[in-house]
């Protein structure tokens, strides 16, 4: 009897660990089926706009995921970061004269004054943009009063700092978001978040637009994929990106925050017997960016529906993991700018910048998409 117990046991965690897998590869069929529908453009090159999304996080130690490294040592990273990334990415300007920027997505929970009048420094002087991530859940579900709390005071912190826009230069301070946990609206079964109504308090604090996703290999990730969309299910529910109408021309959004999404695909290597790897445009030292995995962006083809011809590529990282210096510091990015800007409709955006162009899409705008990179959301100082 016991043995049998055990063995029905067994068969219970493989049959969970079954469903994890089967939910963390549902996104599968939708790409199979836009490999299919989705064809590269005939005749002009498309615009590349392309923004990379940073989870930067000056206090992560790698080898202990749980701890934080100490102030002294968090504010000579970010230091050191700021006096170098300008000499890697200066030379290397797109078609509209803008260098490679990072949108910084700095945690709420930690926050720190000094280290963010650094970066608001460094931003400023036009290397980038400061927006909202956040890590919350860890040691039990978050509540939605908390979780209002530490939006809206970093969100002022920010807004002191003339980091944040406003729609149309008016109104409230506005902010882009990145879950820490890529758990947004607690669509990790409960796990590293517990607020069903995330989307909701994200809306009405501010948020205009989502980066989280891809999540996947996280089992948070939704079987939509490679879209620019709104929410189609009420924002008090659990998870409400899992259905959306894309965005399209002629049809401006009118629920916010918007879900902007990298590429999220399999990477295929001829000649080779071995599994395909997951494309989850995320930029390492292991997997630093390529022109073969700029194809693989392209593919993805992540546009407003009816302008084709402006191609949207959210990438991301961890700029302030050790491990991965050389993809965010060293030659391959050198390496893979210097090919990029070599292309004459390349634009690099901020995250602010890529929804004011997919929102100038959606108007009906055309011609350089550069030109719309102020279209509603306004900073109060120039961020070039």
């Amino acid at each position: 009897m016991a043995d049998g117990g055990a063995l029905a046991m067994q068969i219970d965690r493989v049959g969970e660990q079954t469903a994890k897998a089967a939910r963390a590869l549902g996104w599968l069929p939708a790409y199979a089926w836009q490999l299919l529908v989705r064809r590269p453009q005939r005749g002009r090159p498309a615009h590349l706009v392309v923004a990379l999304a940073d989870h930067f996080e000056p206090s992560i130690v790698p080898e202990r995921p749980s701890d934080y490294a100490s102030a002294d040592e968090q504010e000579r990273r970010l230091d050191r970061w700021c006096r170098m990334y300008p000499h890697v990415v200066d030379a290397l300007r797109d078609a509209d004269g803008y260098p490679f920027r990072h949108t910084y997505f700095y945690p709420a929970e930690q926050y720190d004054k000094a280290l963010i009048d650094r970066l608001a420094e460094h931003c400023h002087a036009g290397w980038g943009e400061i927006d909202i991530h956040l890590h919350h859940g860890l040691d039990g579900p978050d509540t939605p009063a908390n979780l209002r709390r530490v939006l809206c005071d970093f969100r002022d912190a920010l807004d002191a700092r003339r980091c944040l826009p406003r729609w149309n230069g008016e109104d409230q301070a506005r902010y882009a978001f990145v879950h820490g946990n890529w758990t947004l609206a607690n669509s990790g079964d409960g796990r590293l978040c517990g607020v069903d109504e995330e989307m909701q308090i994200l809306a009405e604090t501010g948020c205009y637009a989502d980066f989280t996703l891809p999540s996947a290999p996280n089992r948070a990730q939704v079987r939509k994929i490679n879209a620019l969309y709104e929410c189609a299910r009420p924002l008090n529910e659990r998870a409400p990106h899992r259905q959306g109408r894309d965005l399209r021309v002629g049809r401006p959004p009118t629920t916010f925050p918007l879900i902007v999404q990298g590429p999220l695909g399999l990477s295929f290597v001829r000649g080779r017997r071995s599994l395909p790897r997951l494309e989850n445009a995320a930029l390492t030292t292991p997997h630093p960016p390529t022109m073969r995995r700029l194809h693989l962006w392209k593919r993805a083809a992540i546009t407003v529906a009816g302008r084709p011809d402006w191609l949207f590529i959210k990438l991301h990282c961890h700029g302030m993991d050790p491990r991965d210096e050389d993809a965010m510091l060293g030659a391959p990015l050198r390496h893979f700018l210097r090919q990029l800007v070599a292309e004459p409709r390349v634009h690099f955006v901020t995250a602010r910048e890529m929804v004011n162009i997919a929102l100038a899409a959606c108007d009906g705008r055309d011609g350089n998409p550069g030109d719309y990179r102020d279209y509603r959301l306004r900073l109060s100082s120039p961020s070039r």
